[in-house]
């Protein structure tokens, strides 16, 4: 491997131990405070300079300070932890595998801080993840992080979103706010000085209340659908394209072919 790569894992391995322990005590002082998670983010967003990416944050005036709200943002791959978390707001926590809290110096910072842990091998808690959510969401006045394609993209472009963070919101009677973030898939090489820029867009809230609920389908779509024309409008000014549908489909072919 080469010698800048292993240099910037040994930098991300140290900054990502330091930043939990620091954090771990800090918290210590004041445990599950609601802004404990947005000060450990931007320290581990600082982690994106190392990987020699330039990111750049934009809310509009619309989507500032507006109070609880349900965050949702495209989930791309395992660099997210270090990029869009220079996005993530005062009184913000998100929700993570009870499993997390076990990892060592990240999973004790990530239940210190505040995030929401659950249970997904008990069907019958996870079943109650949304109105627990909810719940914390109108107790504490909390905004919450969720990833509603539910999984990594690996540059698979937008996935289907699932309707639980839009559940949510209704339940909760807050809005949701899109977060779009320029396709990283294939544009950080750890052996590269410079890896270009990242562009994370907060989108205008969408309303919700539990009136709603018989249109959280047609609400998850459409919302779908502004994000991934705001995404590609975003790589396409980052000077990014990912492999259109007819590309996959023609890759597909030719490794048939080949077989």
């Amino acid at each position: 491997m080469p010698l800048l790569a292993v240099i910037r894992i040994i930098l991300m391995t140290l900054i990502i131990i330091v930043v939990s322990i620091c954090s771990c005590l800090f918290c210590l002082l004041r445990p599950f405070h609601r802004d404990n998670v947005h000060h450990t983010a931007k320290y581990m967003g600082k982690v994106a300079k190392v990987l020699g990416l330039d990111v750049e944050v934009r809310i509009p005036e619309v989507s500032k300070d507006i109070g609880p709200v349900v965050y949702i943002c495209n989930h791309q791959n395992s660099y997210d932890i270090f990029t869009v978390s220079n996005a993530v707001q005062p009184g913000t926590v998100s929700v993570g595998k009870k499993s997390l809290k076990w990892i060592p110096f990240f999973g004790q910072m990530y239940w210190l801080t505040g995030n929401i842990l659950i249970d997904r091998k008990n069907k019958n808690k996870a079943m109650n993840t949304i109105a627990l959510t909810a719940k914390k969401i109108r107790e504490k006045k909390l905004s919450v992080w969720l990833f509603p394609e539910g999984t990594r993209s690996y540059g698979r472009g937008l996935l289907p979103f699932k309707t639980g963070a839009f559940r949510t919101a209704a339940q909760a009677e807050v809005p949701i706010v899109p977060i779009c973030a320029s396709s990283t898939h294939k544009t950080i090489d750890l052996n590269r000085w410079n890896n270009g820029k990242m562009i994370i867009e907060f989108l205008a809230p969408v309303a919700l209340s539990s009136a709603d609920k018989d249109k959280i389908r047609q609400i998850t779509n459409q919302t779908h659908a502004e994000m991934q024309a705001k995404i590609a409008q975003l790589n396409q000014e980052v000077g990014h394209k990912l492999p259109s549908e007819d590309d996959n489909k023609s890759s597909k072919k030719q490794a048939s072919e080949i077989k």
